[in-house]
C-alpha cells in the first residue's frame, strides 16, 4: 500500500505539475499513510522511505544531488544532445517562438491563441487594395504576358513602380507604403489570382531583399540612400542566394568575398573582392541593385581578425565592372524575370557591405532573420491565392457543366473532388492569416515560416489537381480560355523555392522546432557547452529534473487523454468544438512526449532519421493548421455557415495527425521503445478520428457550389472580373446566369425526358449551338414563357461558351511558336568565367 500511495501521489504531482514544498509535503503524507495502513511493516517502510528520499532529492535541490546525480547525468546527456554546427546555431538564435512553442509544450494555453491579436487590414491597406491593386489586376493579359509579351508589359511596370507596389514594407518616412505584414500578404494573393508572373515580380523586392535586409540591418546612410530609392522602383532589386553546387544552403556555398584593398570612385579604399556563379535568382535579368550571400576570408589579417569571417550580405550595383547578368530562366512558363549572375573578383567597398563592416560573418543570421519573413508570406499567399481561385472557378464550372441533364456538381465523385478544393483552401488561408498576425506582432516565427511554405505550396498541389480533375479537358487545352494552365504549371516552383518542400520537411521543421521551441533543450544544451564544468553542473540541475518532470507530465497526459478519449482535458467553450479541443490537447502531449524521446534516443542521429524527422513534422503541420482554423473561425465570431468547413478541417488535421503520429511510432528507429510509445500514445489503439464521413464531404463541396455567403468567404481576396471574354469572367458569367434560369432549364430537361423522341420534332438531335432552335421549340411548346426566352438563349450561349477551348491553325501556331524563339544563351557561368 505504501508504494501503491506514493506512485499514484507521484503521477498526481506530476500530471498537475506541482513541485516544491508542496511536493514533498504530499510525499511525506502519502509515505506516514501507506506504511501505517501496512502496519508499520519493516519492508514498506523501507521502500516508503527509499521512494521519499528519491522524492526530495529531486524536489528538493542541494550539493548532493549535483555531486551524486546531475554531474553524471550531464556526462550522459552530452552524449545524446544535438551536436549543431555554427550555422545550426546561428539558425537555433534567430527568430523566435510563438504559438509554435505551446503546440511542443504538451499542455497549450488556448487563451494565448484566441486572444492573441488577429491579422487585420487599415482602411488605408484595404484603400490600396480596392484600388491600385485592382486596378494593376485589371491591366494584366496573363495569356499575352506568358506566350506573347514572355514579360509584363512596359505599362504595368511603370504602374507598379509609380504605385509604389515595391515599396509596400518599407517604412513612410523611407519614402514606401508602410504596410503590415498582413496588407502584403493580401496583395500577394491577390494579384496571383489574376497572374502568377506579376505577383511574383511585386511579391520579391518586398520580402527577401535586399530591402528587407536593410530595413533591419543597414546602416544609416544605406537606408537614407537605398530605401527611397527601392520604394520608388529606381532600383530594381534582386537576392542571390543559390549556388549550382550548393543549392540555398549558405554554409556550404563557394561564393566568396576576399577582403583587400581597391579603388572605388577615384580612392583607394578597404573592400571585398567578390567572385560569384548564382542562379535562379528572380528579378536578376533587370536588377540594378544585386544583393549576394557570400563567405568572407582575410588572408593577409587586413581585419586583424581570423582568415575565415563566414557569411556575409553585400549589394553589388549591376552596372559595376565584371557584373554578369541579363539572360533569362522560363520558370514552367511564368515568365517573372529569373536567370543567372554572376562575376569574378569584382571589387565592392566595405559601405556596400549590408549593415557595413561590422556585420561581417553576421549574413546567415540575417538571412534567417529575414526568410522567416519572407517565407511567411510570399509563397503562402501564392497557395491559398491559388486555393481560392480554384475554388472560385472550379465551383461554378461544375455547377455550369451538365450532364445527363443535370449539374456535375451533383455527381458525387465530382464532389470528392470538390470537397478538399474547399476544406483546403479554407484550411490554408487560416494558417496564412495565423502567421501573418504573429509577424505584425512583432514575432519573427522561424518554425512556422517553414511549416507555412512547406504545407500552403503542398495544399496548392492537392488543390489544383483536384481541379484539373474537375474540369478534365477543359484545363488540359493552352489558350487564352484556360483559368487553370499557369497554376497548374506553377505549382513546381511553389514546392521548389525557398528551400526545396523535401528539404523543408524531412530537416528543417521538426529539426530545428525540436530544439527551438522546446521548453528546456536550449538551456541544456547551453550547459553541455560551458567549459567551467561548475558552472555547467549547476545550470543543468537547475534544468534537467523540471525537464524529466515535463517528460513524465506529458507521458502521463498522453496515456491518461487517450485511456479516456480526450474527456479529461479541459477546453474553452466558444464555438462548441470542445471535443475538437481536447483531441488537439491530446495530441500535443503525446507529440511533445515524442519529441523527447527522440531527442533523448536519436539525439544527434536525428539528421540521418529524416523519415521520422519527417513524420514528426507532419504531426506539428497538423496541429498547427488545426489550431489556425480554430482561431480564424474565433476571429470571425463562429459563423454557423461555416461550421461544415470547420469541423471538415479539423477532422482531416486530426486523422492525419493520428496517422502520422502511429507512423512515427511503429517505424520509430530504436525497436524497443515502439511498444511502450504504442502504450502511452494509443491506449485503445489508433483508431476513431476517422476524418470526414461522405455526408459532410458533401456539404463541404456545396459551399464552392452553391451561391452562398459562405462560397465568397472562401475566394474572398480573388480578383473578380465578370467580363465574359476573360477566362475567369467567361465562367463567373455562365455561373451567375445558370443561377438565374435554373427554374427554366429545370422545365426544359423534364419537358424532354418525359416525351419520346417522335414527339420531340427532332429536338433531340440538335446540336449544343443551335440553341436558338432549342428556345424557339420550347416557347412553341410552352415550356417556357415568351418573357423568358431571352434570357434562356443567354443563358445557353453562355454554358455552350464555358465548354469550349482554344483551337490554333496552322499559321497561329506558327506565330505562337516565332514569339517563342529567341536566342539561347548558356545559363551558368562559361567554366573559365
Amino acid at each position: 500500500m505504501s508504494v501503491l500511495l506514493l506512485v499514484l501521489s507521484a503521477l498526481v504531482l506530476i500530471y498537475f505539475s506541482i513541485g516544491g514544498k508542496t511536493a514533498a509535503i504530499v510525499m511525506s503524507v502519502a509515505t506516514l499513510v501507506g506504511v501505517a495502513n501496512d502496519g508499520w511493516h519493516l519492508l514498506s517502510f523501507v521502500i516508503g522511505g527509499l521512494l521519499l528520499a528519491l522524492a526530495l532529492l529531486i524536489t528538493l535541490p542541494g550539493d548532493l544531488r549535483l555531486d551524486k546525480f546531475s554531474r553524471p547525468l550531464l556526462g550522459w546527456v552530452r552524449s545524446r544532445l544535438p551536436k549543431l554546427s555554427p550555422t545550426e546555431q546561428e539558425a537555433l538564435n534567430s527568430g523566435s517562438v510563438d504559438w509554435d512553442g505551446e503546440l511542443f509544450s504538451g499542455k497549450p494555453e488556448w487563451n494565448k491563441l484566441l486572444d492573441a491579436a488577429p491579422a487585420h487590414l487599415t482602411s488605408e491597406e484595404q484603400a490600396f487594395l480596392d484600388g491600385p491593386v485592382e486596378e494593376l489586376c485589371k491591366m494584366l493579359d496573363d495569356w499575352q504576358i506568358t506566350h506573347e509579351h514572355y514579360d509584363l508589359p512596359d505599362k504595368v511596370w511603370k504602374f507598379i513602380r509609380d504605385k509604389g507596389f515595391f515599396g509596400l514594407v518599407i517604412p513612410k518616412e523611407d519614402g514606401g507604403l508602410g504596410f503590415s505584414n498582413t496588407a502584403h500578404s493580401e496583395i500577394v494573393m491577390k494579384i496571383s489570382t489574376r497572374s502568377v508572373s506579376a505577383a511574383v515580380t511585386v511579391m520579391v523586392p518586398n520580402s527577401l531583399g535586399p530591402g528587407e535586409l536593410l530595413m533591419h540591418y543597414g546602416t544609416d546612410d544605406q537606408k537614407h540612400h537605398y530605401l527611397p530609392r527601392l520604394a520608388k522602383g529606381k532600383e530594381i532589386p534582386c537576392f542571390a542566394l543559390t549556388s549550382p553546387v550548393a543549392g540555398s544552403d549558405a554554409g556550404a556555398i563557394p561564393d566568396k568575398g576576399i577582403v583587400c584593398k581597391g579603388e572605388w570612385n577615384g580612392k583607394e579604399v578597404l573592400g571585398l573582392k567578390v567572385t560569384w556563379n548564382k542562379r535562379y535568382i528572380t528579378l536578376a535579368p533587370v536588377a540594378t541593385l544585386i544583393g549576394l550571400a557570400i563567405k568572407v576570408y582575410d588572408p593577409e589579417k587586413l581585419l586583424g581578425g581570423n582568415d575565415d569571417i563566414g557569411v556575409t550580405c553585400v549589394m553589388v550595383p549591376r552596372e559595376t565592372d565584371g557584373v554578369n547578368a541579363g539572360a533569362r530562366h522560363l520558370p514552367m512558363n511564368t515568365v517573372f524575370m529569373n536567370g543567372p549572375t554572376w562575376g569574378t573578383e569584382v571589387f565592392i567597398p566595405m559601405e556596400q557591405v549590408i549593415g557595413g563592416q561590422d556585420m561581417l560573418g553576421k549574413g546567415w543570421k540575417m538571412l534567417l532573420e529575414c526568410l522567416s519573413i519572407g517565407r511567411s508570406i510570399s509563397l503562402p499567399a501564392l497557395g491559398t491565392g491559388a486555393g481560392k481561385l480554384a475554388s472560385l472557378a472550379t465551383g461554378s464550372y461544375a455547377y455550369t457543366r451538365e450532364q445527363f441533364g443535370r449539374t456535375i456538381s451533383q455527381f458525387e465523385g465530382v464532389q470528392e473532388a470538390l470537397e478538399p478544393i474547399a476544406g483546403y483552401t479554407y484550411m490554408m488561408d487560416a494558417a496564412r492569416l495565423l502567421t501573418a498576425g504573429m509577424l505584425d506582432r512583432g514575432v519573427r516565427p522561424s518554425v512556422p515560416s517553414a511549416v507555412l511554405k512547406y504545407r500552403n505550396t503542398d495544399l496548392m498541389r492537392e488543390v489544383i489537381n483536384h481541379a484539373m480533375d474537375v474540369v478534365a479537358g477543359r484545363g488540359v487545352i493552352t489558350g487564352p480560355r484556360n483559368f487553370l494552365a499557369r497554376a497548374y504549371q506553377a505549382v513546381p516552383i511553389g514546392i521548389t523555392v525557398e528551400g526545396a518542400n523535401i528539404l523543408t520537411r524531412s530537416l528543417m521543421i521538426f529539426g530545428q522546432g525540436a530544439i527551438r521551441c522546446h521548453p528546456f533543450i536550449v538551456e541544456e544544451i547551453e550547459a553541455a557547452g560551458m567549459e567551467d564544468e561548475d558552472k555547467a553542473a549547476k545550470q543543468f540541475d537547475g534544468i534537467f529534473y523540471r525537464h524529466l518532470a515535463h517528460t513524465t507530465r506529458n507521458a502521463l497526459r498522453a496515456f491518461v487523454l487517450g485511456l479516456s478519449k480526450g474527456w479529461l482535458e479541459t477546453a474553452p467553450r466558444q464555438g462548441d468544438i470542445q471535443k475538437y479541443y481536447r483531441q488537439l490537447g491530446r495530441f500535443s502531449a503525446a507529440f511533445a512526449l515524442m519529441t523527447d524521446v527522440t531527442l533523448l534516443t536519436v539525439g544527434g542521429g536525428l539528421k540521418a532519421r529524416q523519415r521520422l524527422s519527417g513524420r514528426m513534422a507532419d504531426c506539428l503541420v497538423q496541429l498547427y493548421y488545426a489550431t489556425a482554423v480554430i482561431k480564424q473561425w474565433h476571429e470571425e465570431g463562429y459563423p454557423d455557415d461555416q461550421r461544415d468547413l470547420v469541423e471538415w478541417c479539423l477532422q482531416t488535421c486530426l486523422h492525419d495527425l493520428q496517422d502520422s503520429m502511429r507512423d512515427a511510432i511503429i517505424n520509430f528507429p530504436v525497436p524497443a521503445l515502439r511498444w511502450p510509445l504504442r502504450l502511452l500514445v494509443f491506449p485503445l489503439g489508433a483508431t476513431g478520428l476517422n476524418g470526414p464521413d461522405d455526408k459532410l464531404g458533401a456539404k463541404v463541396a456545396a459551399t464552392i457550389v452553391n451561391d452562398t455567403p459562405v462560397r465568397q468567404r472562401i475566394s474572398r481576396g480573388t480578383f473578380i472580373n465578370m467580363d465574359p471574354d476573360d477566362p475567369l469572367g467567361r465562367v463567373l458569367n455562365a455561373y451567375n446566369l445558370a443561377n438565374e434560369t435554373a427554374e427554366m432549364r429545370q422545365r426544359l430537361h423534364k419537358a424532354i425526358r418525359n416525351r419520346d423522341e417522335d414527339e420531340l420534332d427532332g429536338i433531340a438531335l440538335l446540336m449544343g449551338h443551335q440553341r436558338k432552335e432549342l428556345v424557339d421549340w420550347a416557347c412553341a411548346q410552352g415550356i417556357i414563357k415568351a418573357d423568358e426566352c431571352p434570357k434562356m438563349e443567354e443563358a445557353l450561349t453562355a454554358l455552350y461558351d464555358v465548354i469550349r477551348v482554344d483551337a490554333f491553325d496552322a499559321d497561329g501556331l506558327k506565330a505562337l511558336a516565332k514569339g517563342a524563339k529567341g536566342k539561347r544563351k548558356v545559363v551558368e557561368r562559361p567554366a573559365k568565367g
